[in-house]
């Protein structure tokens, strides 16, 4: 269980990342794949790696926002037995070997919904998970989820794509706790060979309004990419590419020493490496 609420834990994330002259480094990495032994292990390589926050995945059979590699991973991890009980099991686990970085859920709502929300909420605090993110939850249909997550120091992220009107983009920076996620482009996750030519002017448009961190997510593959998108925002969300690198023999270290590229790559102020 964690002592401090999961916003507190998040904004001294970005305060240390931002204090060490770079943006935070949150990698993806979905529970559960190829096997949970194995999932245990890769998440550990990306602590070991420097990750400021780690984010997790719930695997879900209709991950609406997923693209093919993290589609697969979450297929054969429902295929082992990945339920929403063994993913907080899991994050406690990790939990009771690494006090830092803060851990952030990612999952759809139907398997929150059937877990029991105020029951999910409970679990998360106690497997020392700090925040929650719901691609497919809007926040005008958030607040039985929200009232969950404040009476466990859960933090609530939503999410803002280049299309979201100026309505939503201040109501989600109401009522986004921890940080807002920026959705880099409308579609899928997966590796991209450019950033969108507008994403700078996204995030301004964000930016006007709210104060909270941003980080930026869906897309972003290579270091050089990472660099590009930490000049910009507070925090930069890697999910396919660590999937794709997590595949092989070797998938543990291949994680741990990307995670460990990406963290130099995201320091602000300089050009990245590709």
């Amino acid at each position: 269980m964690n002592v401090d609420s999961g916003a507190t834990r998040i904004a001294r994330a970005f305060a240390t990342a931002r204090a060490q002259g770079r943006a935070a480094m949150i990698p993806y990495l979905p529970l559960g794949y190829p096997q949970q032994e194995r999932a245990l292990a890769l998440a550990q390589g990306a602590i070991d790696g420097g990750a400021d926050l780690l984010e997790l995945g719930i695997p879900f059979s209709d991950p609406l926002a997923d693209g093919p590699l993290i589609q697969r991973a979450t297929h054969i991890a429902l295929n082992k037995g990945t339920t929403v009980a063994r993913c907080l099991e899991m994050a406690n686990q990790l939990r009771r070997k690494a006090s830092w970085p803060p851990f952030v859920f990612m999952g759809y709502y139907n398997p929150l919904l059937a877990y029991g929300v105020e029951a999910f909420c409970r679990g998360c605090n106690d497997a020392g998970v700090d925040g929650l993110i719901v691609p497919d939850l809007p926040p005008e249909e958030g607040e039985e989820l929200e009232g969950a997550c404040q009476e466990q120091g859960v933090a609530l992220i939503y999410l803002l794509a280049p299309t979201s009107p100026l309505e939503r983009v201040r109501l989600v920076s109401e009522r986004s706790v921890g940080f807002i996620y920026l959705v880099s482009v409308t579609g899928i996750t997966g590796p991209r060979n450019q950033l969108p030519p507008d994403l700078a002017a996204f995030v301004q448009r964000v930016r006007k309004v709210s104060d909270k961190p941003l980080a930026v997510g869906f897309g972003i593959s290579s270091l050089a990419q990472a660099n590009k998108v930490a000049q910009l925002v507070d925090g930069v969300i890697v999910g396919s590419e660590l999937v794709r690198r997590a595949q092989g023999k070797d998938g543990v270290e291949q994680v741990r020493e990307f995670v460990s590229g990406l963290r130099r790559a995201v320091i602000r102020g300089q050009k990245g490496e590709r």
